[in-house]
């Protein structure tokens, strides 16, 4: 038997036992000398049997361990590379018997003829080996059978046998080692072509996972630190600007700005962080009104010192916080004047306030209650606040930005090139309509009622002749007004009045217009949009003094016409003879002083016109009415 004789033989040494036992008592003496020495030679001869066994079986074990370690087929690092190859004392094939030769072959272990582990072989087990009744070896290591020692004919010390056995199986369990965990190296080599090769299994294919939607968000923008941290200052400017402007002087403050009326300051904090750079210290004293070149229009306007401090400590603190800016202007020097009414507090105003879209506070210097109730609709309509009495104010009125001084570009005009928010002549006319609320916006014959053309009425042009009360009047105004009804007017004769509004409406409700020049013809700013306006140049060297109208009409989209007198026309003619120089030569009149020439040719003279001369004006007048409109 092979693989378990040693197991097999104990147990039938034991059966003998049973046996003699039994029988001990029943056997003669020298029949038991004569058994005992039987059963020593029975032992001898199973002691003889067993080692012979053994030696057959260890040199078939160590035969598979030497196969093994040559099958191994995982890399080998570099610096193994250069060992010789582990020599475990296999021995010959032809130093066994040819039995068992034969049953190495035959035993199913899967080893070949040339001892190398065949790859399709099952793999050994130990309680499979041999036959139907063979008992497996109960080694506590399953690997105990491919590390016995092997048998050495060329050396009987067994001291120093077992020592090299020793070394020899730490050698090969480090082989087996290192064929079960490769190490990661890059240097490692391929294995040789007599070992097993690696059968590269391949990866179980990965299911396509379909990714979700993925919602298309904008990025949140990147808030860096720079952003967070506050603007840097700009560069100091002056506050006031007094050279560039030949009409006012004004001022520009932003920034921690306190207003206190009583003094009449305006102060202008140094925020914090301020240098050299930023900042300065200054003082200005500056009168808000537009009329800075005549000393006679400046006397009566009161002055605002604009200046500009490093510490708070210097101004009182703020007693009203505004979360809207300030305009600071002075309602005196001609306002008393129609005209100058407009020209020099009302269309400024305009042009300053409109950008801010009445989120503005007004601040009157001199102010006069009687004048700001005239146009109070205007100023209503460009603040949504009650106008400040600086003079009478106590309170330091702190604002975030202040403009001390009104824009203003021209007598009685608007650039819209330089305008804040491109406001023209047209644009004031049509806030002008809307603060009165009027109702035409177009002349005759658009503003017709379709009614009217529908019943086949005839509609007629209306006709507004300004009938001034004291100078430059028209004389024969009853004349005036029956030719212009031949010619095909409805026709008002109006002077006016203190009060806006009534004759707002009036010249609203009219298609063209006719005055001698002077502050009645201001009214044409309510005239509806493509009317006629007829201005009557009186005797003298008018001319500077009529473009005061000639201009701003045609920007207002008016139809402008102007007729000089003759001087059978004035009434100065009943004062001079032809010859004398205020008839003859009226510039040499001009030439010595504004006064003569004010007190002569404006306060001395009325007008007569000749309506033989004058008629062809009128019917040119209704003939631009019935004319298609221009785009102004």
């Amino acid at each position: 038997m092979e693989g378990g004789g040693k197991l097999a033989y104990s147990g039938g040494g034991l059966r003998h036992e049973t046996k003699l036992l039994r029988s001990f008592s029943s056997v003669e003496p020298r029949r038991f000398g004569l058994g005992l020495i039987v059963g020593l030679l029975v032992v001898a001869c199973a002691y003889f049997s067993t080692a012979k066994f053994d030696a057959v079986n260890i040199a078939m074990s160590k035969h598979q361990t030497s196969s093994s370690a040559v099958g191994i087929s995982s890399p080998v690092n570099a610096d193994d590379s250069s060992k010789q190859p582990l020599d475990l004392g296999v021995q010959d094939e032809g130093a066994l018997p040819k039995e068992e030769i034969k049953a190495e072959k035959d035993d199913g272990s899967g080893i070949s003829d040339s001892g190398v582990l065949d790859a399709s072989a099952a793999p050994l087990n130990p309680a499979t080996q041999g036959g139907k009744d063979e008992v497996p070896e109960k080694d506590d290591d399953p690997s105990a059978v491919a590390v016995l020692p092997p048998l050495s004919s060329d050396s009987a010390d067994t001291t120093q046998e077992s020592g090299v056995l020793e070394d020899q199986e730490l050698q090969v369990q480090n082989a087996v080692a290192e064929a079960a965990n490769p190490p990661e190296s890059s240097n490692a080599i391929q294995a040789p072509a007599d070992r097993i090769p690696e059968v590269e299994t391949p990866p179980p294919p990965t299911p396509e996972i379909q990714a979700a939607p993925v919602q298309l968000t904008p990025p949140s923008p990147e808030v860096r630190q720079a952003d967070l941290e506050a603007p840097p200052l700009p560069d100091w400017k002056p506050l006031c600007d007094v050279t560039s402007n030949h009409r006012i002087d004004w001022c520009e403050l932003d920034g921690d700005v306190r207003v206190l009326g009583t003094n009449s300051t305006v102060t202008l904090v140094a925020p914090p962080g301020a240098d050299a750079r930023t900042f300065r210290e200054e003082s200005w004293r500056i009168k808000p009104y537009p009329r800075k070149a005549d000393p006679n229009a400046m006397r009566n306007v009161r002055e605002v010192t604009v200046r500009s401090v490093s510490g708070a400590a210097a101004t009182p603190a703020c007693t009203v916080r505004h979360d809207v800016p300030a305009l600071v202007f002075s309602d005196r020097g001609y306002t008393g004047n129609y005209f100058h009414a407009y020209t020099d507090v009302v269309l400024p105003l305009f042009l300053t306030a409109r950008q801010y879209s009445g989120e503005v506070l007004l601040l009157v210097a001199d102010f006069q209650m009687w004048w700001l109730g005239k146009f109070l609709p205007v100023f209503k309509s460009l603040s949504n606040y009650e106008m400040v009495d600086l003079d009478a104010d106590p309170r330091v009125h702190c604002f975030r930005r202040v403009q001390v001084g009104l824009t203003s570009h021209d007598d009685f005009s608007i650039d819209p090139t330089r305008s804040p928010t491109g406001e023209s002549m047209l644009d004031f006319a049509a806030f002008l309509r809307a603060a009165y609320g009027l109702p035409r916006d177009v002349a005759w014959p658009a503003s017709a009622g379709a009614a009217n053309a529908t019943a086949g009425k005839k509609t007629r042009p209306r006709l507004l002749v300004i009938a001034r009360g004291r100078n430059r009047r028209f004389v024969n105004v009853e004349e005036i007004a029956r030719g212009a009804r031949k010619v095909g007017f409805d026709v008002s004769v109006s002077e006016g009045g203190h009060e806006v509004a009534p004759f707002a409406e009036l010249a609203n409700s009219c298609d063209a217009v006719v005055g001698v020049h002077g502050a009645g013809l201001t009214n044409m700013v309510f005239l509806p949009r493509g009317a006629v306006v007829i201005q009557v140049v009186p005797l003298g060297p008018m001319e500077f003094v009529a473009s005061y109208f000639r201009g701003p009409s045609r920007d207002m989209g008016l139809r402008y016409l102007e007729y000089r007198i003759a001087p059978e026309e004035s009434t100065l003619l009943d004062k001079y003879p032809r010859e004398h120089p205020v008839i003859a030569d009226p510039g040499s009149v001009k030439a010595k002083d504004w006064v003569s020439f004010m007190g002569v040719y404006l306060f001395e003279q009325d007008v007569r016109l000749d309506m033989k001369r004058f008629r062809p004006v009128l019917k040119k007048a209704l003939s631009r009415l019935r004319a298609k409109p221009k785009n102004n």
